[in-house]
């Protein structure tokens, strides 16, 4: 577990963000468009964590490690038909849903590091972002 010194000023907090990417098949079932047919994408996958300061060496968090964490969970969906892969044998392969995904998968990885947000993109123009809801 990182350790943190308090490098900071009042009320600062760093943002890292490491971005991948996957390619892998799909189509959107109940969907009424193109879409509903067997397509492709490259997926691209940006995370972004928050960190409370900077480790002994002046790290918020490693970019190779964040990389790393994103690679395993990212690995399972290349080159693959989602539709074919848990959980998107069950529930359909959107953007919305892979970037859920992701964001549950990493949490799990990455205990006691906040995510701020999980951005998927099927397309430069086309994106969708999942940030966690902080009640208060």
């Amino acid at each position: 577990m990182l350790q943190f010194t308090k490098v900071k000023k009042e009320n600062t907090v760093f943002e890292v963000s490491v971005r991948e990417h996957f390619d892998a098949a799909h189509y959107l079932r109940g969907y009424r468009g193109k879409c509903e047919r067997l397509h492709g994408h490259r997926f691209e996958v940006m995370v972004t964590i928050r960190a409370p300061g900077v480790d002994q060496i002046g790290l918020a968090y490693d970019f190779v490690e964040l990389k790393r964490h994103l690679r395993r969970i990212l690995e399972q969906f290349d080159h693959v038909c989602l539709n074919e892969t848990p959980p998107f044998d069950r529930i359909n392969p959107s953007s919305e849903n892979i970037a859920t995904t992701i964001y549950e998968r990493l949490q799990q990885r990455l205990a006691g590091i906040s995510i701020s947000s999980v951005q998927v993109c099927e397309s430069p123009e086309a994106c969708v972002t999942y940030l966690p809801w902080e009640s208060g």
